[in-house]
This record gives C-alpha cells, sequence and structure tokens, in this order.
C-alpha cells in the first residue's frame, strides 16, 4: 500500500502536469486464477481506486467498456491492500492447514478426512487443503510486502510471517515423508530414484513460478537423489544449473522408480497405472482420493 502514490505519482508529478486534471492516476488489483474455467478476466468483478475520485471514475468507466462488474474504492491505498488481503487471506488460511496435516500426521489422523468432514458444516467454515507448499507469482510473495510495509510504520505482522514459515517447511516435510518412504523398502534417499509428478505449481496449468516441487527437487538433489519429472504442461525446466526435461510417466517408467511423488494433481495422469505400479508413492495432493494401498504415503 502507498506504492502508486509514493512511486508513480511522484514521478509524473515531475512533469508538471496535476494529477485529476491533466492525467488520471488509479490502481486496480490483478484477480486472476489460471486453469479457471469459470472465472477469468471478463467476469471476476475488478477494484479500481484512484488517486482523486476523478481518477476513480475515469478508471471504472475505462474497464466497465469491456469488463464485468467495477468497484470503486476511495483510493490507491485501499485498492492495492485489496489485493494484499485477498492473498494474504489464502496465504494464512493454507498455512494453518498445514500446521494442522503436521498434526495429524503426528496423531496419526488422516487430515483430508477431516477436512472434508469439516467441509460439510454450511455455515462458518471454507476448505482449504495442505500440499507441499506454496506456488504461484502472488500468494507466497504478497503477504510479505505486507509485512514489510507494516514495519515502516511501527507494526510486526506475527500471524502473517508465521504462516509463511510453515508454508515454506513443507517441502522439508514432503522430503521427511519420502525418506520414511523409502526407508521402509530399506533404501536410503541417497542414490534413490525419485520421480516427481507434477512440476508446475496448480493442477493443469504450466506455470513453474515458486514451484514447491522445485524446492523438494533441489533438497533431494542436495541429499544425493537420482532426481526426474514428469510434467505435460512443463517439458522443461531449469533447477540450479541443471536442464531438466520431462519423462513420460509410462508404466515401465513408474515401475525403474524407487518412490513417486505427487507434487501437482494434473487430471490427465493415469492414477490408476501409478498405484498399479507397486513402486511407493508419496501423495502430496490428495491425488490417489479413494485409493488404498500399503504403498500409499500421505502428507
Amino acid at each position: 500500500p502507498g506504492t502508486t502514490d509514493e512511486v508513480i505519482l511522484t514521478r509524473l508529478e515531475r512533469t508538471g502536469l496535476k494529477v485529476g486534471e491533466d492525467f488520471f492516476l488509479a490502481f486496480s488489483p490483478e484477480r486472476v486464477d489460471p486453469g479457471n474455467p469459470e472465472w477469468n478476466t471478463k467476469n471476476i468483478p475488478k477494484v479500481v481506486g484512484g488517486v482523486t475520485p476523478a481518477c476513480t471514475e475515469h478508471a471504472a468507466l475505462l474497464y466497465r467498456q469491456t469488463l464485468g462488474p467495477v468497484v470503486p474504492v476511495s483510493s490507491t491505498k485501499v485498492a492495492e491492500s485489496v489485493k494484499l488481503l485477498e492473498n494474504t487471506f489464502r496465504s494464512v488460511n493454507i498455512g494453518l492447514v498445514n500446521e494442522i496435516a503436521l498434526m495429524s500426521d503426528r496423531m496419526g489422523i488422516d487430515v483430508w478426512e477431516v477436512i472434508d468432514a469439516a467441509a460439510t458444516k454450511p455455515f462458518g467454515f471454507m476448505p482449504f487443503y495442505p500440499g507441499p507448499g506454496l506456488g504461484g507469482h502472488c500468494i507466497p510473495i504478497d503477504p510479505f510486502y505486507l509485512s514489510w510495509k507494516a514495519k515502516e510504520s511501527g507494526f510486526e505482522a506475527r500471524f502473517i510471517e508465521l504462516a509463511g514459515q510453515v508454508n515454506s517447511n513443507m517441502p522439508y516435510h514432503v522430503v521427511s515423508k519420502i525418506a520414511d518412504c523409502l526407508s521402509d523398502e530399506r533404501k536410503a534417499i541417497r542414490g534413490s530414484k525419485i520421480l516427481l509428478l507434477g512440476v508446475a505449481y496448480k493442477e493443469d496449468i504450466d506455470d513453474v513460478r515458486e514451484s514447491p516441487a522445485l524446492d523438494v527437487i533441489k533438497l533431494l538433489m542436495d541429499k544425493g537423489a537420482d532426481v526426474s519429472y514428469s510434467d505435460p504442461y512443463v517439458p522443461r525446466v531449469r533447477i540450479e544449473g541443471f536442464d531438466m526435461r520431462s519423462l513420460d510417466a509410462s508404466p515401465e517408467t513408474l515401475k525403474e522408480m524407487d518412490c513417486l511423488v505427487i507434487t501437482a494433481k494434473h487430471k490427465n495422469f493415469d492414477y490408476d497405472a501409478i498405484v498399479a505400479s507397486g513402486t511407493p508413492i508419496v501423495d502430496t495432493r490428495n491425488a490417489l482420493k479413494g485409493r488404498t494401498a500399503d504403498h500409499i504415503r500421505k502428507i
């Protein structure tokens, strides 16, 4: 909050032009959910906040020409804060459910079953789901912008930072589950052939920005594992100077691995074949919901 006024407005005013008269400056936060077939740029409500009321009016008029509902707010700072609240809301709630997942794992409770049952409550509860960490350009990063800005005002956003710590530690938890899975087979991570299924940060997209799967790969490499991945949306990825190419998740490939790790729940993975391979599996996304076998572990 304050970026539009402190960075953009000050530069434009150096030209001698006056905001609200000679030019109109407003901020409208990005709202997008990649891969969502229902909500897109055209029908997601557009929040707009201008430096002056005239700025807000002009920006709202511009957006109303081609987009859906426009939501005017009183200032650029409010509009900027909307974006950060939306993403911090997700980060904190995912952090909470990740912590519940860690706790449930220690207590021998299936956290996925707990969430499904809690989600039947018709009020006061919104389901969030654990995973190997946070990914994408916004949710892992924006809350820390807000926390940093709050410190300028002498406020410490401890709740936000704690959620960030929980989420950033999830790749380590995944590696720990992989180690347990291999230990059951009397194997160590070092030298084991481990295949990650999906390196995109969420299902059915090709975006790997801040993907926790990349963190898992790095951690496994550091421990001496022979790591590869399969992702139909990401044919190639570069990790710490190494070029990696996606493998075909064929039955033969699945069987020759020591461990399979589901890190993105892509719809076009053949989950029946993955289970039928008999290779130990760590499922970080509950992609194998309803399937039970001794060689399947969940986070």
